[in-house]
Parts: C-alpha cells; sequence; structure tokens
C-alpha cells in the first residue's frame, strides 16, 4: 500500500469527539493493545482533555473502509503551560515564552501495523504541521523510545528532559522542537 492509497482529511475538535471510537481503534492496533485495554483506555482520556483546546487538530488518514493513521495535537497556552517545567538542560527564559500561539504540540501520530513503514506517518506529519501558523511545534517521547531517529531524520531536535508526573506511562520524556516553515 502506497501513499496514494490513503486520503487526509482535516478535522477539528468537534469532528474529532465523533471520531474518537475510530481513533482508540487505530491506536490500540498500532501499538498492538487490546481496544478497551488500560493503554488505550489511558490514550482516550488524554484525547478527549485535547479536544477542546485552543488550536486542537486532526488529520486522519484512509483507504477506502478504514481509518489507518492519524495524528493530532494544540497549541500551548500562554500561561500555565507546565509542558517546559522541569527540564534539563534548563533552557533560557527567552525559549520557554509562551504567547498563547507560539507552540503547536505534536501530541499523537499513530499509524496501523499494517501501513506502517510505507509514509503515511510522515505524509501525516507533514500535513498537519504544514498548516500550522506557530512558530515552532514540540513533541515529548519516552526516553530512548524507537520513534527518536525518525523524527531526528524529519528534523526534529532534541532539546533536553522532563520529568514524567506520577501515573504518567514513563518516568522522564525527552522533548524535541520542530521550527515550522510558516516561521522561517
Amino acid at each position: 500500500m502506497t501513499i496514494n492509497d490513503v486520503s487526509l482529511t482535516h478535522h477539528n475538535g468537534q469532528q474529532a469527539a465523533a471520531l474518537l471510537e475510530e481513533l482508540c481503534d487505530a491506536y490500540a492496533d498500532a501499538y498492538g493493545a487490546e481496544p478497551g485495554g488500560e493503554k488505550t483506555v489511558a490514550f482516550r482520556r488524554r484525547a478527549e482533555k485535547q479536544l477542546a483546546r485552543p488550536g486542537f487538530a486532526l488529520v486522519t488518514a484512509r483507504d477506502e473502509t478504514w481509518l489507518v493513521g492519524f495524528v493530532f495535537g494544540y497549541t500551548l497556552p500562554a500561561r500555565d503551560t507546565h509542558w517546559w517545567g522541569g527540564m534539563q538542560p534548563e533552557p533560557s527564559a527567552e525559549f520557554l515564552e509562551e504567547t498563547g500561539s507560539r507552540t503547536w504540540v505534536l501530541s499523537e501520530i499513530e499509524v496501523r501495523r499494517a501501513w506502517q513503514g510505507k509514509g503515511i506517518g510522515r505524509a501525516l506529519h507533514d500535513e498537519v504541521l504544514g498548516a500550522r501558523g506557530e512558530e515552532r511545534a514540540t513533541l515529548a517521547t519516552g526516553p530512548d523510545a524507537p520513534a527518536q531517529p525518525v523524527y531526528e531524520s524529519w528534523g526534529w531536535r532534541r532539546v533536553g528532559r522532563i520529568p514524567g508526573d506520577e501515573g504518567d506511562y514513563y518516568s522522564a520524556y525527552d522533548l524535541f522542537v520542530l521550527e515550522l516553515p510558516a516561521s522561517r
């Protein structure tokens, strides 16, 4: 299957809410997890919180019958972002400054296992980020996650590590930043 076999569609938070069941199914498949299992339930909770956030955007990839992948995220607020909290090495105050329109969080990018390695993840990534007006994007991964070299090959740079919160999947997260085309 090539990227030509799927269509990419943009959705807002309200439209994304109507697709939540399909998103959960695709997420579970991407990880080889149970659709109603703990990992998928945690994903659903995260997604439901993000749907109403400012700047929320979802791009889906579909073949003729399936949602085969998706990417979504939101814009960091000007205050109380907590995103950069405790980052090491400690960045400059200028780096940490958020305006409510400066940084977009790429929260999730998932592709069903049967479609992985076919360029769909990259197409989703480029489609969602190409439509953003923020200066930069950021994402978090587990330390030494297998996806890190992929992100680096797409132009992301690792900027530091933050501690995880109690109940998080990882005890720490590596943060990456990508300057967006609109800001160049």
